[in-house]
């Protein structure tokens, strides 16, 4: 098996929508909807915009496994809006946005090695902070998951339906 990062470009926004409806559907199998509900993401017209609106402001990659599109994430300057009454970490920073795989992938490395190739890039472009917010809720795992990639808890904070969310760093 060989794992292989990839710029992404707007041609891979429905391969990257396909990978957020396969994590809502492995989600949802396990009983976990207060991530991101019952419902494909793809068919949200707020989350198309904010990947492709991320991905016009930042650097899509995409994770292959053996040529298959297997995880994504984006890579900006700054965290969505959802975070402006959270303090601005005082330094300059790359954000990372809409992490997900194909869960048919999973286990096989490739969210890993996003993470890393998204550190790399922040060092690379002389940016020392690397941040990332998730869902804390239910068990915690994914807050755990991000540690593991050698993340730190920062802010914790409640979005919009008393959703509960965990910003994270790391310094690259």
């Amino acid at each position: 098996m060989t794992i292989t990062i990839r710029d992404g470009g707007p041609d891979d926004i429905p391969v990257i929508l396909g990978m957020l409806d396969s994590c809502v559907e492995w989600l949802v199998a396990q009983g976990r909807t207060g991530q991101w509900g019952t419902k494909p993401l793809s068919e949200n017209p707020g989350t198309v915009e904010s990947v492709t609106r991320n991905m016009a402001e930042g650097a899509a990659f995409i994770a292959e496994v053996d040529g298959a599109p297997a995880a994504t994430l984006t890579l900006t300057d700054s965290p969505g809006a959802y975070l402006a009454h959270l303090p601005p970490p005082g330094e300059p920073e790359r954000y990372i946005h809409w992490l997900a795989s194909d869960r048919r992938f999973a286990g096989h490395g490739a969210g890993s090695a996003l993470l890393a190739h998204a550190a790399e890039e922040t060092r690379r472009a002389g940016v020392p902070l690397l941040r990332v917010d998730c869902y804390a809720g239910d068990d915690g795992k994914l807050v755990r998951y991000y540690e593991s990639q050698g993340f730190v808890r920062t802010e914790t904070y409640v979005g919009r339906g008393d959703w509960p969310g965990q910003v994270l760093a790391r310094r690259v």
